[in-house]
């Protein structure tokens, strides 16, 4: 039977395409969103849908996954899913914080850079610390965060986001420094731009966006969610224990193309 993984953010978007791509190949997918509305029915549906795939063995948990007295409330219980086994993977996919631009009519205020740098970037590290510490993630385990190509771009109203980042990126490399005498790796993700949930939150221009890379990306598409369910799943593969420390880029050779 393949072990546990958990996913945080994974009701749509790439967490949500990972954890059922994951779950067709018998991943027992224990996952956090922080929905209402609409998409907490999205999540549903998608629980009951993996449930099918993988023998039942799916644990969502409608809980806001970056605040740390979640994490502290809800380890025990992920101990107790997983019996006390390693799991397979932590993939950071929470896509929450302020899109605006540093200067102008609405500056980004202190309160909100310091939310979104928390939530998309630092929250991993805790999650991280956390179940290194109770021996939940250990030999073989795999980290993930999710990065973009605003890590190294100026974007209009992107600049809280691409801090964070930036900071996800840093936080993954030095995990990966400091875990892998343990043999756990960890890596980031970039993937292209991607017509999300997440992508319409970022900019109202994102039609105009997915436009302009259909025509820079060398393979005239934009990245869809499966493109990183795909590699993920292959990063989950032995084969892969020496990828350490690094950016993987699932894009199409989007970043290649010139600015955008």
């Amino acid at each position: 039977m393949k072990p546990w993984v958990l996913v945080l953010g994974c009701s749509t978007g790439h967490g949500g395409e990972t954890s059922r791509k994951l779950a067709e190949k018998g991943y027992g997918i224990i996952g956090f969103h922080f929905d209402r509305g609409e998409i907490k029915v999205e999540a549903e549906k998608l629980s009951d849908e993996l449930k099918e795939l993988n023998d039942g063995r799916v644990h969502f948990f409608n809980k806001n996954a970056a605040d740390v007295n979640i994490m502290d409330e809800y380890i025990p219980v992920i101990k107790e899913i997983t019996n006390g086994n390693y799991l397979k993977m932590l993939l950071h996919s929470i896509a929450f914080g302020t899109t605006t631009n540093f200067f102008g009519s609405k500056p980004v205020t202190q309160k909100q850079m310091d939310m979104t740098v928390h939530v998309m970037g630092n929250s991993l590290l805790y999650w991280v610390q956390k179940l290194f510490k109770e021996e939940l993630i250990g030999d073989g385990s795999r980290v993930f965060g999710l990065t973009s190509e605003g890590n190294y771009l100026a974007m209009e109203g992107y600049g809280p986001v691409s801090v964070a980042k930036v900071a996800l990126e840093s936080i993954t490399r030095q995990i990966g420094w400091e875990l892998g005498s343990y043999g756990i790796t960890a890596n980031c993700i970039q993937a292209g731009i991607t017509p999300t949930r997440a992508l319409t939150k970022i900019t109202d221009k994102w039609e105009e966006w997915v436009d302009k890379t259909k025509k820079r990306n060398p393979m005239g598409r934009t990245t869809e969610p499966k493109d990183v369910a795909n590699i993920i799943s292959l990063m989950l593969e032995p084969e892969a224990d020496f990828i350490n420390c690094s950016i993987i880029y699932t894009d199409g050779g989007e970043h290649r193309s010139g600015t955008f």
